[in-house]
């Protein structure tokens, strides 16, 4: 099983270093999503739905869901849901901010990132661009996957202090990325932004463009037992959710509910958008397949009542150098499975049942599962579990994946969870 689980991150490394920004990571995963025979519907369009497989893409969330033979309109669901945005610094509106000689880009942080993990690396550019054309305004996604941009660290000869001080980083002053020098030439950004989509600058009226980490994904350490990259939080837990689906859909026996995966934007600034977890995107979609197939509202309503959700999002594992932070009681481990999240206080979702449900889909693949919950004296993060449990009234649990060094430019799990975590979920399809 060891050597699957590496063949599965192996397949997942390469999800990562294509899915750059949010709309990258719907645009990968709709296009192996179309190979395994997933039809694309658009909102707009009037729906008659019979058994087959299909997705919706809005802005950078992505639905899909497989509608077996034998689905009644009262069906109910078995959901996972993750997200696709992570912690980065974005591009603002007026972005050329020079100063002493230097090109610049005025940027916004985004979400809780570690700030000086973004420091002294190599920066590409990335995310979609609405560009005025002959039929209206058409969007564009781009990506710049070079080294393009920095953000150089101040030297310790000029900043004596940050040993006994600490480094402190304000984000408007010291967070601005480097591109170029004004004397070279090179333009501005919407001239750099017409140059990679090949259209006239007058052209770009807008764009949601952001910096990734260029260092591709990898496997490290003596034995290659963990993986290296840039949205691990929450790309792993989207990219083992399409394995699950994918591995639902090509199974001899059809499941006894509806398999449906919900990758959401916006978790990291709190969900609250048309796209997020917090809005109507994901209980419209699953009202119209009732609907579609010639179901009621009360159908509907029946198959959410008989529906579970399971929360996909990344954990924190035990830091060697830090275990101070951790609960004595509830260590976790890299490489043990995926973890079960628990707070008496609903920062995640999980309750009794649905903490036994998932624990059942574990052993039925034959995978190890750990549990956690947070120091009490700690603030606990939270996820799209409550949100979901909130929005739609279903039975949900938090899980995921152990990590270090979670909302850095560059963060660290485990390299069989994946595998472990996607048996689960196909399980949990089951």
């Amino acid at each position: 099983m060891a050597d699957a689980n590496l063949a599965t991150t192996r397949q997942m490394l390469e999800f990562l270093d294509a899915s750059t920004s949010p709309y990258h990571a719907c645009e990968e995963t709709g296009a192996r999503l179309g190979k395994a025979g997933f039809r694309r519907l658009a909102e707009i369009d009037a729906w008659e739905l019979g058994p087959g497989r299909y997705f919706v893409v809005r802005g950078g969330s992505l639905v899909a869901w497989t509608l077996p033979q034998a689905a009644q309109a009262s069906t109910g669901f078995r959901i996972v849901g993750a997200h696709t945005d992570s912690p980065n610094l974005r591009v603002k509106p007026r972005p050329d901010a020079n100063a002493a000689g230097f090109n610049r880009l005025g940027i916004e942080v985004y979400g809780g990132v570690l700030l000086n993990s973004w420091l002294d690396r190599d920066l590409g550019l990335s995310g979609r661009v609405f560009v005025r054309g002959e039929k209206g305004l058409e969007p564009h996604l781009f990506k710049i996957d070079r080294p393009l941009l920095r953000v150089p660290q101040l030297a310790i000869h000029l900043h004596r202090e940050i040993h006994e001080k600490g480094l402190r980083l304000d984000k408007q002053q010291h967070m601005a990325p480097v591109w170029g020098l004004e004397a070279s030439g090179a333009g501005n950004f919407i001239d750099l932004l017409a140059r990679e989509l090949r259209v006239r600058p007058d052209e770009i009226k807008s764009w949601e463009a952001m910096c990734h980490d260029t260092t591709p994904a990898t496997l490290w350490g003596a034995d290659e037992e963990f993986v290296a990259s840039g949205r691990l939080d929450n790309l792993c837990s989207c990219f083992c959710a399409l394995q699950a689906l994918l591995s639902r859909a090509g199974a001899d026996e059809e499941p006894e509910y509806v398999p449906v995966i919900s990758l959401f934007d916006h978790e990291e600034v709190g969900s609250t958008s048309r796209s997020g977890a917090t809005g109507s995107m994901l209980k419209s979609l699953l009202e119209r397949t009732v609907l579609a197939r010639g179901g009621t509202r009360e159908d509907y309503h029946r198959a959410l009542a008989d529906s579970v959700c399971v929360s996909a999002d990344m954990a924190h594992a035990t830091h060697p150098n830090y275990i101070e932070k951790h609960d004595p009681e509830h260590h976790l481990a890299m490489n043990a499975g995926p973890v079960i999240k628990l707070n008496a206080n609903l920062r995640y979702a999980s309750e009794a049942e649905t903490e036994a449900l998932f624990q059942l889909a574990c052993e039925r693949a034959d995978v190890p599962y750990q549990k956690w919950v947070n120091r009490s004296d700690l603030a606990c993060g939270s996820t799209i579990g409550p949100l979901t449990a909130a929005n739609l009234g279903i039975r949900t649990v938090d899980v995921g994946n152990p990590q270090l060094a979670m909302h850095s430019a560059r963060e660290t799990c485990g390299a069989h969870d994946p595998g472990h975590l996607a048996r689960a979920l196909a399980s949990f399809f089951e």
